[in-house]
């Protein structure tokens, strides 16, 4: 019988005590669970003692690098372009939000100006929506390609999205599945590496963070989404990628929809030089951020939405996966429509009600397995800021289902505020920059 280096109720011991583990128990300590020497339920103690206790950076960074060389590193460093010319790499993670679809126009729109973007995508869950949910909406488009795909599809058109394969970090995946049923899933330090231990092994050399807060992000407060922007940008400086983190706004949806193939029209309108001003800002500044990380210094993402030139890669990405971007996208049988009670200036528009109420018409899954209707989610017609008249249209409601509409618009009686004195500025998107 082979003995074990550490046994797990030390080890549980010494983050109950508010001490600190060592390198070689941090690296014993997720190889033992992913081998199953650590039982489910010593793992759980020792979860909970991380959330109650905290770690400090270096036992973060070492818990990240344990977790990534429990699988695969994915390396781009040979990317070239048809030409010869050696490819920078940039990725871009968001902590996910209502109607966030901003990963669908920055991929082709930062591949514009020659920096790869290998961006391996989720699925949504709950009220927040999965980047692959919304482009499965586009008939033909699949979501899973071999590695030598996704390399050729780099060197090609310089972008992909696409499902991460299973050979990365799988520790990962086991211990989130336990922090999900074990009350730790708030745990800064295991939300940080969790992020981080899928993205440093993806291979990246650039990553940039959009790190939600408010009502329909997974961080409510700001101060904690500033703790764990620092902490991940710490794990990627530490992991030698360049890594910053910005701070966003999920008080109120992004854009004007939140559901799938809803999500995928508004992103090709921004691809076509139009959208809503609030996804076009972000997706530029996100670009801008990526392009710098990458060593491009002079490109002008604006002016590439405008022209047309990211709407190309567009087209050459979304074909290269089998998707025909010249397809119409599936339509909802069935709306409804939420009308304003009274006149003023809508003051609040909650992201959290709309995510939920997507979710209940169908366009969210409550289970992994759970399939989503392609058509379902909430349209919106007015932003905080705007002017609105009483029995003017605030929302329409989308779904195949129609007995859904009861339990999505109790989701959203409360979700609109509108005030006779209220303020038109709307509210600040970008909220902080934080970098090392």
């Amino acid at each position: 019988m082979s003995t074990e280096k550490f046994d797990a109720v030390d080890i549980i011991g010494i983050k109950r005590d508010r001490g600190t583990l060592s390198p070689e128990q941090i690296d014993w300590t997720i190889d033992a669970y992913t081998r199953g020497v650590i039982a489910e339920e010593q793992m759980a103690a020792l979860n909970m003692a991380i959330l109650l206790n905290g770690m400090d950076r270096a036992e973060i960074s070492r818990w990240t690098t344990a977790m990534i060389n429990s699988g695969e590193r994915m390396d781009f460093s040979t990317l070239r372009s048809p030409s010869g010319v050696a490819k920078p790499t940039a990725d871009k993670h968001s902590t996910g939000g209502v109607g966030d679809k901003i990963t669908l126009p920055l991929a082709p729109l930062v591949a514009v100006f020659g920096v790869a973007v290998p961006q391996l995508s989720g699925r949504g869950l709950g009220h927040t929506g999965g980047t692959l949910d919304k482009l499965e909406s586009i008939p033909g488009w699949q979501a899973s390609l071999s590695n030598e795909a996704m390399m050729d599809q780099l060197a090609g058109c310089g972008a992909v999205i696409c499902a991460a394969g299973t050979g990365l970090a799988p520790a990962d995946k086991k211990l989130y599945a336990l922090r999900d049923v074990t009350g730790t899933v708030e745990a800064i330090p295991l939300i940080a590496s969790s992020i981080m231990s899928k993205k440093i092994a993806e291979g990246t050399g650039t990553l940039v963070l959009d790190v939600k807060v408010g009502s329909g992000a997974f961080m409510k407060d700001e101060d904690d989404a500033r703790e764990l922007a620092r902490t991940m940008v710490g794990l990627g400086t530490d992991a030698g990628v360049k890594t910053v983190a910005l701070l966003t706004n999920m008080a109120t949806p992004l854009g004007l929809t939140a559901g799938n193939a809803i999500e995928v029209q508004e992103s090709v309108d921004v691809l076509a030089g139009g959208g809503p001003a609030d996804v076009v800002d972000l997706t530029v500044k996100l670009a801008e951020e990526m392009l710098a990380g990458a060593g491009v210094h002079d490109a002008d993402p604006a002016a590439a939405l405008a022209d047309g030139r990211a709407m190309d890669v567009w087209r050459l990405m979304i074909s290269a996966q089998g998707g025909d971007p010249a397809a119409a996208l599936p339509v909802a049988r069935e709306s409804e429509t939420v009308y304003a009670q009274a006149d003023g200036v809508l003051t609040e528009l909650d992201a959290l009600s709309v995510g939920i109420a997507a979710w209940r018409l169908g366009a969210g899954r409550a289970r992994r397995e759970d399939e989503v209707q392609a058509g379902a989610g909430v349209r919106l017609h007015a932003k905080p800021g705007d002017v609105v008249r009483r029995g003017q249209p605030l929302m329409t409601l989308l779904t195949d289902t129609p007995e859904k509409f009861g339990r999505a618009l109790e989701a959203l009686e409360s979700a609109a505020t509108i005030s006779a004195e209220g303020s038109r500025s709307g509210q600040r998107l970008i909220l902080d920059r934080i970098a090392q």
